[in-house]
């Protein structure tokens, strides 16, 4: 999608190294897991290692695939301007007040992986609801959701002082307290 938005993708990455052209890759030319597993590197011209991969310098960092990638041990020599974080966990906290120290934003897995999560949700309403929803329909939900939250969260960073980790919890524990409010305990 980021190739289709116009972002030039410099690298990406399988459990063997990275594909790399600081001039950009064409992502599409690159067999998905699911077409031909741990490939990534055969089809590159120049690759590099996964730990030198998070280093590069580039406009945004999005670890997808496993937790513990950005540590204490790395977080200094990260020179990307915004971390995505794709994978469940991928920054450990030490890191994390490392980038923060840093001022490089790291917008959480909370939120930025959050769909999958609200489709399965999605697919639970359809089950007990016994109603089957267009492929369009469950796109068009996930889209309100995910920029429903992206803007709540938005809106807590603005304010000042917090992260965007700090601010999806200030989120998350607020609407729990609305609940609370509004429906008391449950069941």
């Amino acid at each position: 999608m980021l190739d289709e938005w116009g972002a030039t993708v410099v690298a990406v990455s399988d459990v063997n190294g990275a594909a790399y052209d600081p001039a950009g890759l064409d992502p599409h030319t690159i067999p998905s897991h699911d077409e031909e597993p741990e490939a990534v590197t055969d089809y590159a011209d120049e690759t590099i290692g996964n730990d030198e991969l998070l280093t590069l310098d580039v406009d945004l960092l999005i670890p997808e695939a496993i937790g513990d990638v950005i540590t204490e041990a790395n977080a200094d020599s990260i020179q990307a301007d915004l971390i995505v974080e794709g994978a469940n966990g991928p920054t450990t906290f030490a890191a994390d007040a490392i980038l923060a120290e840093r001022d490089i934003p790291v917008v959480p897995d909370i939120l930025a992986n959050a769909g999958g999560v609200t489709v399965s949700y999605f697919e639970w309403l359809q089950d007990i609801n016994r109603r089957s929803w267009s492929l369009e329909e469950v796109q068009e939900q996930l889209d309100q959701e995910m920029l429903s939250a992206w803007e709540d969260v938005r809106v807590e960073v603005e304010k000042g002082g917090v992260t965007w980790r700090d601010a999806a919890s200030i989120v998350a524990l607020s609407r729990l307290v609305d609940a609370h409010a509004n429906r008391g305990l449950w069941p």
